[in-house]
């Protein structure tokens, strides 16, 4: 963590670090992996409303808990932007990181690829390589979704590649 800011230091302590190695083919250790996703999650999603910080919703789409589906959000001038969030556990998971997606942002942006899955190989991935199986999903959306949006959202604001949805509406009526 040397190098980082102070609020993401804080923040990644805070979240717990998961324990059980267990992918999706792996029966009752993968069941057991999940309630300490979802503790990790709580956790996460706690602390954020607690600091006035809750930019996501995200819950398992099927009863595996291996397709997850939310919202995440980002406020760019005082305006927010809305984006659907989905991704599907990898069945080499927790070895390899869930590929995160924004299907609205698909083709907006070079540091994005496949359907709207948002690129994270040269920053996120290492560092969930070197803190496997320790790392989970509130990790991924901390250290890969959090400031991929950070660093994106402004830029494709400003350069009229998203708008916001009162402007979208704004201009249908007219």
């Amino acid at each position: 963590m040397e190098g980082w800011d102070p609020t993401t230091k804080s923040t990644l302590t805070q979240i717990p670090l998961l324990t059980i190695k267990a992918g999706p083919r792996d029966g009752a250790t993968w069941t057991q992996r999940l309630k300490e996703e979802y503790k990790a999650l709580i956790t996460y999603t706690t602390m954020n409303k607690k600091n006035d910080n809750d930019w996501f919703r995200i819950s398992a789409a099927n009863p595996e808990g291996t397709r997850w589906t939310g919202k995440c959000w980002y406020v760019h001038n005082l305006l927010k932007y809305e984006f659907d969030l989905q991704f599907d556990i990898p069945v080499t998971y927790p070895a390899t990181a869930p590929e995160l997606e924004l299907p609205q942002l698909d083709g907006k942006t070079e540091k994005m690829y496949r359907g709207g899955k948002i690129c994270l190989t040269v920053h996120f991935k290492p560092l969930w390589a070197k803190n496997c199986p320790r790392f989970g999903i509130a990790h991924a959306l901390c250290l890969g979704l959090a400031p991929w949006l950070a660093a994106e959202i402004p830029v494709l604001v400003d350069s009229g590649m998203v708008k916001h949805k009162d402007d979208a509406a704004s201009s249908v009526e007219v």
